[in-house]
């Protein structure tokens, strides 16, 4: 089954130009704004992404920034305000989503780091791991904030007081856009490539 299938622009056009700012996108029938607000920033949605494998799809995300960003270095780079949406298309157990992060975490981040995040990937497993499930249509944002650190929302509600240290955000976004993604075609969205 081709991965295309679902992902379509709300705009019609033509391929090559750019999209007007109030133009969204949607994948899998999930709309995602082209901007929000983040710690008192405007961001911009820098891409779109589907997990999926072979005909299971997992969730649709949505990477927003304050600067356009193409490669894991710019993305990894960047000091603002950031928001990685995950929009689920289908019901997961938490364990699970905390496994998930955990191996990708681990799949992503070298040896000598990963002791530094521990407490800390404790903290957040937690938080996902109080929600039980996460249900289809369940919206899951992990927001930076400069200020404080990282922020986790299900459904707009915040869960917990931010967890600070960019490089647990770092660790987490490189899941997404890492050398050893999740999802190759995912991260490649998440960039602003084709969503495939």
């Amino acid at each position: 089954m081709n991965r295309r299938h679902g992902l379509s622009l709300a705009l019609a056009v033509p391929l090559g130009f750019v999209l007007p700012a109030r133009a969204q996108v949607t994948v899998e029938g999930y709309t995602f704004a082209r901007e929000v607000q983040v710690a008192g920033q405007a961001l911009r949605l820098n891409g779109v992404g589907l997990r999926a494998v072979a005909w299971l799809k997992g969730y649709a995300t949505g990477l927003y920034l304050n600067a356009k960003a193409g490669t894991p270095q710019a993305v990894l780079g960047n000091t603002g305000a950031k928001r990685l949406q995950l929009r689920l298309l289908q019901e997961v157990p938490a364990e699970e989503f905390v496994k998930a992060f955990d191996k990708g975490v681990s799949r992503n981040t070298p040896a000598a780091e990963l002791p530094a995040l521990k407490d800390r990937m404790t903290r957040f497993n937690a938080l996902v791991m109080g929600l039980v499930k996460v249900k289809k249509g369940d919206v899951v944002d992990l927001d930076w904030l400069p200020d404080s650190g990282l922020q986790f929302s299900h459904n707009g509600r915040v869960l917990g007081a931010p967890i600070a240290g960019a490089d647990l955000y770092g660790a987490l976004l490189r899941i997404f856009v890492g050398p050893r993604p999740v999802d190759p075609e995912m991260k490649t969205g998440l960039l602003g490539g084709p969503v495939g």
